[in-house]
């Protein structure tokens, strides 16, 4: 490959990017994983520092306000944010960086980076989205009703990604990815 890239992914909750992301590592060496920071508790299988880096709120407000973020969201009531040194440690060591994060984070991502390399992974339907959900057990009533809804907004911003890609299957889905990947560094 000839230059590295920062690709962000991104798709509503449970639309199937972790699954996609995790996936793409392990079949590609020359990809690296950009760790997040947030404000929410972990999942039982999470740890810090692979999944997230799991900071205060204090603590994020303060690299905030000194400026250490590429992108920052509060999103469902918590913090969410992309550590620019991080990044930027990567792509200097010939990575090309997957993010994991929302599209309002990755239209944030493009403004600072113009070329970024957005990617949003549609669902292949929001009944789909809602049994995904469902099955994961993290939310219930109202708590997935916000779910539903800001699926459907974010859904409605995917036309200003780079690129679609729709996750029917999954392993075609990770092979949209990797082909889009490949055609971004040639």
């Amino acid at each position: 490959m000839s230059s590295c890239s920062l690709i962000v992914i991104s798709s509503p909750s449970g639309g199937g990017k972790t699954t996609v992301i995790r996936k793409l590592l392990e079949r590609s060496p020359d990809l690296s994983y950009g760790v997040s920071a947030t404000t929410r508790s972990p999942r039982m299988s999470e740890k810090n520092g692979k999944d997230y880096y799991f900071i205060s709120k204090s603590e994020f407000k303060s690299r905030m306000e000194a400026n250490d973020f590429l992108e920052w969201a509060k999103v469902h009531g918590q913090f969410y944010g992309t550590l620019k040194s991080q990044v930027m440690q990567g792509l200097k060591q010939g990575k090309n960086i997957l993010l994991d994060i929302d599209v309002q984070g990755g239209l944030a991502v493009k403004k600072q980076m113009k070329t970024a390399v957005l990617v949003f992974l549609m669902p292949p339907s929001m009944k789909v989205l809602e049994q995904r959900l469902r099955k994961r057990g993290t939310e219930t009533g109202i708590a997935l009703q916000k779910r539903l809804k800001a699926a459907s907004q974010e859904i409605q911003a995917a036309d200003q990604y780079d690129y679609i890609v729709y996750n029917h299957d999954v392993n075609q889905a990770i092979h949209d990815v990797q082909q889009i990947i490949h055609f971004k560094n040639t």
